[in-house]
């Protein structure tokens, strides 16, 4: 099976180039152009970051860039210089197939419950228990 790689094209990367930090200390960053294929291709296959092709660089570049990149704003300005607009709106959806609740989350300690609640014992006939009986003989 033939993996499908991303790449963005020329004129991707003629509107995105501009928008990308510049003179920055620390090391030389890699090819940003192929960073950025291997964000969008991680973004678009929702796999793992540690499974991120070595064709794209060492896994931990692709993440850290976009974590680093997310914490600055940066990707709103790279998508709208894509797309147009960017892609905020009034209304925000949430796509519950991806929310999971922990199996505590429905609340309840779990287990039968010795103690009646208090409408259902004021509903009951008063109930009838002798006292408990002495094994030593004596009554």
């Amino acid at each position: 099976m033939r993996k499908q790689l991303y790449w963005l094209n020329d004129e991707e990367w003629r509107r995105i180039a501009p928008l990308l930090p510049r003179g920055r200390r620390g090391a030389h960053r890699v090819d940003d152009r192929r960073v950025i294929s291997g964000i969008v291709h991680m973004l678009r296959s929702g796999a793992r970051w540690r499974d991120c092709p070595a064709v794209y660089g060492p896994y931990t570049t692709i993440y850290n860039r976009f974590n680093r990149w997310s914490r600055q704003g940066l990707w709103f300005a790279i998508f709208e210089a894509l797309t147009g607009h960017s892609g905020i709106y009034g209304l925000a959806a949430i796509d519950s197939t991806h929310i999971k609740a922990h199996r505590c989350a429905a609340g309840g300690k779990g287990g039968l419950s010795s103690k009646r609640s208090a409408p259902r014992a004021a509903a009951a006939p008063a109930s009838c228990t002798l006292p408990p009986t002495r094994r030593d003989g004596r009554d």
